[in-house]
């Protein structure tokens, strides 16, 4: 897809007016800019697309280049991967992913500032990619609350799947917001003056932003982790019930299996063998001892 930057908004245009034009934007599939060096030329650009693994933004020469890998928010789905060319009087984008268009058609269709320029469409561009973000922190942050929940209703049966799973979104998220932070700083720097002094002031609030949201996902984190240290704990007491009635059972019937020793022992002269009512006294004995014991442990708060 292609496009140009005018002072009332952004518009599509033919593949002809791309490269007769400035001010315009290019989105290339990555095996098309591979593929047709010729293009490289056409942009000025000598310069071989890295594999993108992270966000990044270098400065060269004649250009400003950068990698992007944008985490999926929905559990499965893939990551939005692309690079770009930041020239003078143009901007390359490529990527497989139809995302990029999407957020360019969402830019284009937005009411845009007066004088608009390809200036400040580059900083649109990167802020359309975290319009959502805080949002998306705070529904996180209502998921971990319900898990907390659960766990103090006895309902944790999948706590460490759910969890695990929203501690490596975060961290991820974390990472992300992070290498963006440094990817505005770049950009703030201007060291070859592709920008003007209000566009460097954005970047600089864009860079301050992604450091806030790496701060909220750092808390988000540090919650997640007070959330599982109550689920340790709640295993912890459970444990310790267990323990404490296995006790009691084993404190009630210590005497009982003494009893039971004793009388097995079968003496020839116990006179105990031969009364009437041993068998029943026995009995009552121990039927005595076990009451005692639950009398004792019910006041003595064990249970």
């Amino acid at each position: 897809m292609y496009y140009i930057v005018k002072e009332d908004g952004i518009f599509k245009i033919a593949l002809d007016t791309f490269w007769e034009n400035n001010e315009c934007i290019g989105v290339f599939k990555m095996s098309e800019w591979d593929n047709e060096k010729i293009l490289w030329g056409k942009c000025g650009i000598w310069h071989s697309p890295d594999e993108i693994h992270f966000c990044k933004m270098e400065s060269h020469k004649d250009f400003l280049y950068g990698t992007f890998q944008v985490p999926s928010k929905e559990y499965g789905k893939k990551d939005t991967l692309f690079a770009i060319y930041i020239l003078k009087n143009r901007v390359i984008i490529l990527s497989d992913d139809d995302n990029v268009d999407k957020n360019i058609v969402r830019i284009s269709g937005k009411a845009v500032t007066k004088d608009y320029s390809i200036e400040r469409f580059i900083y649109d561009f990167f802020v359309s990619f975290i319009d959502e973000d805080l949002l998306f922190l705070q529904k996180i942050e209502h998921k971990i609350t319900e898990i907390e929940e659960d766990i103090m209703k006895e309902q944790s049966d999948k706590f460490n799947i759910g969890l695990l799973r929203l501690k490596k979104i975060i961290a991820r998220f974390y990472h992300y917001y992070t290498q963006l932070a440094e990817t505005g700083d770049e950009l703030a720097g201007n060291e070859e003056e592709f920008f003007s002094d209000d566009i460097v002031e954005l970047f600089k609030m864009y860079s301050e932003k992604m450091t806030r949201l790496a701060q909220e996902t750092q808390i988000l984190r540090e919650y997640a982790m007070q959330v599982q240290d109550v689920y340790q704990s709640e295993i912890e007491i459970h444990q310790n019930d267990v323990m404490k009635m296995l006790t009691i059972v084993t404190t009630i019937f210590l005497p009982l299996t003494l009893i039971a020793g004793w009388y097995g022992m079968n003496f020839s002269y116990m006179p105990e063998l031969k009364m009437k009512y041993a068998y029943p006294f026995v009995i009552g004995i121990s039927v005595l001892i076990v009451v005692v014991s639950l009398i004792v442990f019910k006041r003595k708060k064990y249970w």
